[in-house]
């Protein structure tokens, strides 16, 4: 209770305070330019009004400014307190030295002036060390280096200036005056050491009020400095006079705007002004030993500029071997790079070329698809913790590297054949257990290749370029890893050239299509085909699906060959409807090309500008790609329904089949695998296989289409289950689209005849 009438009683005559206090301020400036810019105007000499009277006034209203400030700052802080005194034992002095000089009286040594400006200077060192100390917690060790390299550079350009005062100290026998007349300047050193210290560790966290005690206080020592050397040549009333009052100003300014809270300002970055004081320090300080050489300088002078570049170098070194290591060292994982590798296989071969080593080349499966639908960053963690699990099953002397992309190569020493196949199990095994990837466990696998030094290769390069060989087999393979063989050589030349050809071969239109008709059981009429895509190469003749499709998905061109294969299929189901057939073209899409997430625009802008329904286009789908990624298949599913597309899902029962997609995601249609069709004739399971999924389809309002009917059973089997459709062999083989009209006309004449 107590406490809250205090709050209530004193709340007025805080606010009262704040604002009587910023009206000093703003009189305390006014009168500071008053004061310099009449010492500008009189003249040399001493004036009443300005060296008495204004002066007088000014350095009140200073005193006025402090100790409003310690009062509204309250206790627990020190500082403040101990800058307000400094202040006023300035103010002191300068009041004793003008009412002396008013009198026509010569000052006595010591004087009450001495003593007000040596206790100026020992005071603000200290509050100066008490900041740099509090400043100084917590920061790293190149921030408190940098500090350093301010302090001494500073420190030396002053001692440099201050020679002959330094060297005077030697002396024997020196007078009091002359030794009052080195202290100044000696205060003045400490204190710039304690500045450039500030500057140093404050410069990455700059506000404005350490600029201003900082520049306040680097007046007023420079202008004492130079009060030194000038000795007796001081006259009073000149513009020097100015230096001492503008300092103490900044000082008391500093001193204000610490206590107020709408002054304090964020610890902005400033990387510039963190760079700015060392390097001028640095350079002050090699500009101190140059000027050494040709005239007389301090050994203390030399001495701090030495130790000033000697710091500085510390970091250039240090830069040098962070530098060294990030050059070797791959950025994501931590783990050494290509350029690592080069190096440790070379030196590792040098010591012992009798050793056998193998070297692997791991390959992440369908690393893409990872990327593609949970994105890079996604991506770039299973990255790490692959090379995680990696580090965690390799011996001690073996020496793994992530060569770019999602490509490991691992170098075993001490290693032959059995050894290298025994760690590429083990290596596959580990990154067999689920990865938690945005809380989605996520299995991947691994495909290595594996070659033989020396046997295979006695190089870097020439082991990586068949080690990728064996990779390849294996990718191709699906049978994990692959030991290198010299008959990879051709396979590896083969690949790359057909690589090329099918680069070629999407740019000069080398792919046609096949239609296989879609029966309706039912009625026995057809009003739907499947386009399957041939590549009719100029060499090798009419190539199928399974002898290229898997080189350009591995390849990346899998999305560039569904366009190809989109825009022929609408362009011919254009000219089917112009010719007054309203067929439905069944499309197969695979899973990294519906990771595209403008793939619905982009496929009703293809049907729209040919002037077809958009239930002219049926859409297939895989198993796998609705349950690697279901919020993600429901969401691009959803889209493609939503402007009248129809979606089949194709191979239906030879994935993780899952009653709970069947439910939830925007489907028309199954397309019955045919392994299920083949053996209906011999296999009753089969058969009850088969007749539970129609029922099955049926029950959740799909439609059922059943591929590879290969025979008249299986076809009569088929209408008597109630499936929907059917295709095979039995019905008719993919034909192109000339031969697939023969095929209609011949059936509509046969149709009609009976």
């Amino acid at each position: 209770m107590q406490l809250n009438n205090f709050a209530r009683h004193s709340g007025p005559v805080l606010r009262y305070f704040g604002r009587s206090g910023m009206w000093l301020v703003w009189a305390m400036g006014l009168l500071v330019a008053a004061y310099t810019g009449a010492l500008l105007l009189h003249g040399q000499g001493f004036n009443m009004l300005v060296d008495g009277i204004l002066s007088m006034l000014t350095q009140l209203v200073l005193l006025a400014v402090c100790w409003l400030a310690v009062a509204r700052a309250g206790r627990g802080h020190r500082e403040l307190l101990l800058a307000a005194v400094a202040v006023t034992g300035v103010v002191a002095a300068n009041v004793y030295a003008l009412s002396a000089h008013s009198r026509g009286e010569e000052l006595p040594f010591p004087s009450p002036t001495n003593v007000g400006y040596l206790v100026f200077y020992a005071l603000m060192t200290l509050v100066i060390g008490m900041l740099v100390h509090r400043s100084a917690r917590g920061l790293a060790w190149p921030v408190l280096l940098d500090s350093a390299v301010g302090t001494l550079g500073t420190a030396s350009v002053l001692a440099a200036l201050l020679t002959p005062f330094l060297n005077s100290i030697g002396d024997a026998t020196p007078d009091a005056t002359g030794s009052i007349a080195v202290a100044y300047p000696l205060f003045s050193l400490l204190l710039a050491l304690a500045v450039g210290g500030v500057a140093a560790s404050q410069s990455s966290h700059a506000d404005r009020r350490w600029i201003l005690l900082i520049f306040g206080l680097m007046i007023f020592a420079s202008t004492d400095i130079v009060f030194a050397i000038i000795g007796d040549r001081y006259v009073i009333g000149t513009p020097l006079d100015a230096g001492w009052m503008i300092g103490l100003a900044l000082v008391v300014v500093w001193l204000d705007s610490s206590t107020r809270p709408d002054a304090v300002l964020g610890h902005a970055a400033n990387s510039a002004a963190a760079l700015a004081l060392p390097a001028v320090s640095t350079v002050a300080a090699l500009g101190v030993l140059v000027l050494s050489s040709q005239v007389p300088v301090s050994p203390v002078a030399i001495g701090l500029a030495a130790a000033t570049l000697g710091l500085a170098a510390l970091p250039l070194i240090s830069r040098q071997l962070v530098l060294r290591r990030q050059l070797r060292t791959d950025d994501l994982t931590g783990l050494p790079n290509r350029r690592a590798l080069y190096t440790a296989v070379a030196g590792r071969i040098a010591i012992d070329r009798s050793q056998p080593r193998a070297l692997m080349l791991l390959d992440l499966d369908r690393f893409k698809e990872v990327n593609d639908s949970l994105g890079h960053d996604a991506g770039d963690r299973l990255l790490i913790q692959v090379g995680s699990r990696l580090t965690a099953e390799l011996a001690p002397g073996d020496f793994l590297a992530r060569l770019g992309g999602d490509e490991f190569a691992i170098l075993l020493n001490d290693s032959g054949q059995l050894e290298a196949e025994a760690a590429a199990l083990r290596l596959r095994i580990a990154l067999a257990a689920p990865f938690t990837l945005e809380g989605i466990a996520l299995q991947t696998s691994a495909s290595i290749g594996i070659a033989l030094y020396p046997d295979q290769g006695d190089d870097l390069t020439g082991l990586l370029r068949k080690a990728d060989m064996a990779m390849y087999k294996a990718k191709s393979g699906h049978n994990g890893h692959h030991v290198y063989r010299s008959a990879d050589n051709s396979h590896g030349a083969t690949r790359l050239r057909t690589l090329q050809e099918l680069r070629i071969a999407l740019t000069d239109d080398q792919f046609v299509l096949h239609y296989q008709p879609k029966i309706e059981l039912k009625t026995g009429t057809v009003n739907g085909v499947e386009a399957l895509v041939r590549w009719n190469h100029p060499t090798r003749g009419l190539l199928f699906p399974d002898q290229f499709l898997a080189m350009a998905e591995e390849s990346g061109l899998m999305h560039t060959l569904t366009q190809v294969v989109m825009r022929q299929a609408l362009d011919q189901a254009a000219v089917w409807l112009a010719a007054g057939r309203s067929f439905t073209v069944a499309v197969n899409l695979s899973a990294s090309s519906l990771v595209d997430a403008e793939l619905p625009e982009r496929v009703a802008a293809m049907i729209e500008s040919r002037g077809l329904p958009a239930s002219a286009l049926t859409l297939e789908i895989t198993e796998e790609f609705l349950m690697a990624d279901r919020d993600r298949a429901r969401e691009i599913l959803a889209r493609l329904r939503a402007s009248g597309i129809r979606i089949s899902v194709d191979d239906f029962g030879t994935g993780y089949s899952s009653l709970a997609y069947l439910r939830d995601l925007p489907i028309d249609e199954l397309k019955l695998d045919q392994s299920f069709v083949f053996p209906m004739a011999d296999d009753a399971r089969a058969a009850a296989l088969v007749a539970s999924t129609i029922d099955l389809a049926h029950g959740l309002g799909l439609r059922m289409v059943a591929e590879g009917v290969e025979n008249g059973v299986a076809y009569d089997e088929l209408v008597r289950y109630g499936c929907d459709y059917a295709q095979g062999y039995f019905i008719c083989r993919p034909i192109p689209a000339a031969d697939l009209d023969q095929w209609l006309a011949r059936r509509e004449i046969s149709a009609s005849t009976e």
